[in-house]
């Protein structure tokens, strides 16, 4: 839900980029942007959809990808940006060429664009970079609705383990109960894990325990004689 709050208002939350729909961003952003910054942002998305021109080698927006943070503050740069790449109607092409030349918060908004703007896996191979990193927002952006829907499931169990092993926080990864359900090498990993921390004399996160509950199956009593759950 987007409230009524002035720019000003220092509690004003963030959507989140990769979740809201584009709409509710950039009203988002219209409530709670300086005038200043609206102005910026109204003209930095009709060049992103115009595409009038490049400096150098680099376009026009992506010259505006990297201002967002000081034109509209570090707490709208991600959605600012998010709405920048749709403008511009990045394709995986253009979406990799920002993520490789790009800062750590220009790839994060990377990432957090891909469910707007690739329908398929064409761009999965940027969420499988962000995560060999050690960044762990990366790693958090990573694990967003386009690895929910795309990333393997041999691939997506290792992601949950290095959450749990670099400490990010397992309610970033979308879809955490859809795809651990009943999830038995999850389970398997999992109490590995928690093994191998015990052995080595060092806690076990308290995230392991949450999904591990999640790869459950439904207990026999909640389950009816046609084998669904009643």
């Amino acid at each position: 839900m987007i409230h009524n709050r002035t720019p000003a208002d220092p509690t004003a939350r963030p959507v989140h980029p990769a979740l809201a729909a584009l709409a509710d961003l950039r009203g988002h952003l219209n409530t709670h942007l300086t005038g200043a910054a609206r102005a910026w942002l109204g003209r930095a998305l009709d060049e992103a959809t115009g595409h009038p021109g490049t400096h150098g080698p680099i376009s026009v927006w992506e010259l505006r990808l990297a201002e967002a943070g000081r034109r509209c503050g570090a707490e709208h740069a991600d959605a600012v940006r998010v709405l920048i790449l749709n403008a511009a109607r990045a394709d995986p092409d253009a979406l990799t060429r920002v993520y490789r030349q790009g800062t750590a918060d220009e790839r994060r908004a990377v990432l957090y664009a891909l469910p707007h703007l690739v329908p398929g896996a064409d761009a999965l191979h940027l969420v499988e970079d962000a995560l060999r990193t050690n960044d762990t927002r990366l790693v958090a952006a990573a694990l967003g609705p386009y690895a929910a829907r795309h990333l393997a499931p041999h691939q997506w169990r290792h992601a949950v383990l290095k959450c749990l092993f670099t400490g990010v926080r397992v309610d970033k990864i979308t879809d955490l109960a859809r795809r651990a359900h009943d999830d038995s090498e999850l389970a398997r990993m999992l109490r590995d894990f928690a093994e191998e921390r015990t052995a080595a004399g060092r806690p076990v996160p308290e995230d392991l325990y949450r999904v591990l509950a999640l790869t459950a199956s439904p207990p026999a009593d909640e389950i009816g004689i046609d084998g669904k759950e009643s």
